[in-house]
């Protein structure tokens, strides 16, 4: 069973990290800050329509704040979703500002409302981490999932991911006689396999959705990652392996019952091939953030050690052995989906 027993500390921006992300145009001037959010007065909590307690609030500032606050929360949206076109905010209000009460970080999430069809988005206001920095670019470029989010000095904002919260799935889909009980668990063979070789940990149901594509002849899943604090921070391997988790227990039960060793060991090998191709594609960004990553101190020496032993024994690789900081052995695990294509054991 894999548990986090401690908060991880936050690593603040690096001058490489930030030069990185002004060379790949995600940093950018924003109108309103993280810090300027906390100045709410008031709050009540959120429940949702099974009247449960969501653990978010929805916060209210001071009447002469509250409409310059808004106008700015437009001004982001614009330029995350309309690349900065200001004419799309003529219709759209903010509907909520929502904070995170029980979040390490306490991130703000932004109901944006249009008044044309009544459709809404989100985007979310986050404390900028570069754990958290590192993980979204990763993500970007080595799943088969596009983020869009933008950072400027200590503040981050992220596009919503659409999805259902992978707990909530578990308690009012898994029994549903239409699911396509295979797919799904095929699908978190895949996801199990990205997070490890990418190094992602913590993706227990709470940080991860379930996107359900209806196809021409059924339905497609897919699960995507929403937290990228515990990008490449912990010692132990099995917190990059989200099968080693209670709360994703009932998926994997499913899969035990639906696949053979040698199809999960195909499903395995199926993405790591895609892994390794998306790779070559990007290989001059990776290779840029790589470099940044390794100059960067993203935990302490006592896990690095560990997972560096962990892998190098998993791997039957010493060179895992040598590597000193995170953003080397995040370099080596994607290495070895050349090196050794073909290595599937029992994690």
């Amino acid at each position: 069973m894999a548990i986090i027993s401690k908060k991880k500390e936050s690593f603040s921006i690096s001058n490489h990290l930030r030069s990185y992300i002004n060379k790949y145009d995600r940093e950018i001037h924003l109108p309103i800050y993280y810090s300027d959010l906390i100045r709410y007065d008031n709050s009540i909590p959120q429940y949702d329509k099974f009247g449960q307690d969501t653990l978010w609030e929805t916060v209210f500032y001071p009447q002469g704040d509250m409409s310059d606050i808004y106008a700015s929360l437009k001004k982001i949206y614009a330029i995350l979703r309309a690349d900065g076109d200001l004419s799309v905010m003529d219709h759209l209000v903010i509907d909520q500002v929502n904070l995170c009460v029980y979040g390490n970080t306490k991130p703000f999430r932004i109901r944006v409302v249009n008044q044309i069809n009544d459709n809404f988005d989100y985007f979310y206001i986050k404390k900028a981490d570069a754990s958290r920095i590192y993980g979204l670019e990763l993500e970007h470029l080595l799943s088969p999932n596009k983020l869009s989010y933008l950072v400027n000095k200590e503040t981050l904002i992220e596009e919503h991911i659409v999805g259902v919260p992978a707990d909530h799935f578990i308690k009012r889909y898994l029994n549903d006689p239409h699911l396509n009980q295979i797919r799904l668990a095929k699908e978190f063979v895949k996801f199990n396999e990205r997070c490890f070789v990418r190094l992602l940990g913590d993706m227990h149901s709470s940080n991860f959705v379930v996107d359900i594509t209806p196809d021409f002849e059924d339905v497609e899943y897919r699960l995507r990652a929403i937290d990228f604090d515990q990008q490449s921070h912990e010692g132990r391997r099995a917190i990059y392996l989200p099968q080693y988790y209670a709360q994703n227990n009932p998926i994997i039960k499913m899969g035990l019952k639906h696949m053979t060793p040698e199809t999960v060991r195909q499903y395995q090998r199926e993405e790591r091939s895609n892994i390794a191709n998306r790779l070559k594609v990007e290989r001059a960004r990776v290779e840029d953030l790589l470099g940044v990553m390794k100059k960067d101190k993203l935990s302490n020496t006592g896990n690095i050690q560990r997972l560096g032993k962990e892998l190098a024994d998993f791997y039957e690789e010493p060179d895992f052995l040598e590597c000193h900081n995170m953003g080397a052995l995040v370099a080596m695990s994607l290495e070895m989906l050349t090196r050794k294509p073909n290595l599937y054991k029992d994690y």
